[in-house]
């Protein structure tokens, strides 16, 4: 085995690890409680990816400017694309400053043209230091109205910043210290789980809920 390979084995293992601790959180909406299960799987305000009616909900908490993130983007999206059976939800976690808060109102706002997904995409894509001017030009790219999302956002910022606050609220509540993380069924992921680690969690995860 070479260095490399232990590397990795030992990452996937420490990885695999993390993913057995449960989340805290009960099967209904407690009161309003931020930590529950339908707040951290099934938030409204959201829109959720692959398929609406999966048996297996993965959330992932992630900043646009974070290169993990960016990084295991393709190998997440392709483990979601040929499982067929997962529900993915992206929640904005603005850890890198100014301009990711930029670029997660955005994307949030453009969820008003049906155009949250596509804005996710190019925005996850760009693998450089972001600017405002940098995420207007993706977004515009990508087929979004610039100037409606923009209006858009002004018009609910209230509800955007919410939605910000509470993924804030929920990824510190949960325990994790950055992005990417990630909750995978009912186990909560730290790091950056590769395509392997992916379909393990997904696999345990489903194997949990049948019991």
């Amino acid at each position: 085995m070479t260095m490399k390979t232990l590397v990795a084995s030992i990452a996937t293992l420490l990885l695999l690890t993390a993913a057995i601790l449960p989340i805290q959180a009960r099967a209904e909406d407690d009161d309003g409680d931020i930590l529950s299960e339908a707040r951290i799987l099934h938030d409204p305000a959201i829109p959720a990816v692959g398929n609406a009616d999966g048996d297996i909900t993965i959330v992932e908490y992630f900043d646009y400017q974070c290169p993990y993130c960016r990084k295991i983007s393709p190998e997440l999206a392709k483990v979601v694309r040929d499982d067929g059976h997962v529900r993915l939800v992206f929640k904005d976690w603005p850890i890198f400053g100014g301009t990711s808060i930029y670029a997660a109102r955005l994307t949030l706002a453009a969820k008003y043209q049906d155009k949250f997904a596509e804005a996710h995409e190019v925005l996850i894509s760009l693998n450089e230091k972001l600017s405002e001017a940098k995420v207007d030009a993706a977004l515009s790219g990508a087929g979004i109205d610039l100037a409606r999302a923009k209006a858009d956002l002004e018009a609910k910022r209230a509800e955007i910043d919410a939605i910000l606050a509470r993924n804030h609220e929920q990824a510190t509540g949960l325990g994790f210290q950055g992005t990417p993380a990630f909750i995978i069924g009912h186990f909560r992921v730290p790091g950056a789980p590769n395509a392997q680690a992916f379909k393990q969690a997904i696999a345990d995860a489903r194997k949990a809920a049948s019991k």
